[in-house]
């Protein structure tokens, strides 16, 4: 709770900043704005960003890394695991120096979920403390997702007032803790236990359930004009 609750401060104080900036943006002279393109954490980044000033800038991009499958074992159960990432974010640059380093904040808009999914198939699985007998149409699916607004906080190089070829780089992280919930299909239905579900999802909450943050590594170039 106590965790939630700083989250939701930290959303608010940094959406106050970008509509600080964004009212400083709109009494300002115009200036160069820069597009720019980004890989690495989370994926692949297209942006758009516009200086106020030598020590203050705004910017707006999107990410995606599309969806990613394969196959893993979690707590002794193999699953089809998928994972879907996309995201917007409005950011606001703090150049302390006057130069190319800076600091960021900034609040995104993100669609963060990974499904796991256990399929029978005659065999067996454990979930639990139980060894069950499966069929083909018995299913266990687990998703983990993020919440769908998240503070960012970084910090970085690139993105000053400037002209021409730019080289850009950030670090940083997306805040928020992941919840996750369960879906259970097929003949096997009525013989799975809760309480073995509820130890599998114990076990689950202590791996991929324990995220609190989407890291950020990327390197990237732009065109200031």
């Amino acid at each position: 709770m106590r965790e939630q609750q700083l989250i939701r401060t930290i959303s608010g104080t940094v959406a106050v900043a970008a509509i600080g900036a964004a009212l400083a943006l709109s009494a300002t002279t115009a200036r160069a704005g820069e597009i720019y393109l980004k890989g690495g954490l989370p994926g692949v980044v297209l942006g758009y960003a516009h200086p106020l000033n030598s020590y203050f800038g705004l910017r707006l991009d999107a990410a995606t890394i599309g969806t990613v499958s394969e196959r893993r074992t979690e707590d002794g159960i193999a699953y089809d695991v998928k994972l879907k990432a996309d995201r917007t974010a409005l950011l606001a640059d703090w150049f302390p120096f006057g130069g190319g380093f800076r600091f960021t904040g900034g609040i995104t808009s993100s669609k963060y979920s990974l499904d796991l999914l256990a399929t029978g198939s005659g065999g067996s699985i454990t979930v639990g403390n139980t060894t069950y007998t499966t069929t083909s149409a018995d299913r266990f699916n687990v998703k983990v997702k993020l919440p769908s607004s998240m503070p960012y906080v970084g910090l970085g190089w690139g993105h000053q007032v400037n002209t021409g070829l730019r080289f850009s780089f950030d670090i940083g992280a997306k805040l928020g803790k992941a919840t996750l919930s369960y879906a259970l299909s097929g003949p096997w239905t009525s013989r799975v236990s809760q309480a073995d579900i509820d130890a599998e999802l114990a076990e689950l909450r202590d791996g991929v359930g324990k995220i609190k943050l989407v890291p950020q590594l990327t390197l990237g170039l732009g065109y200031s004009f």
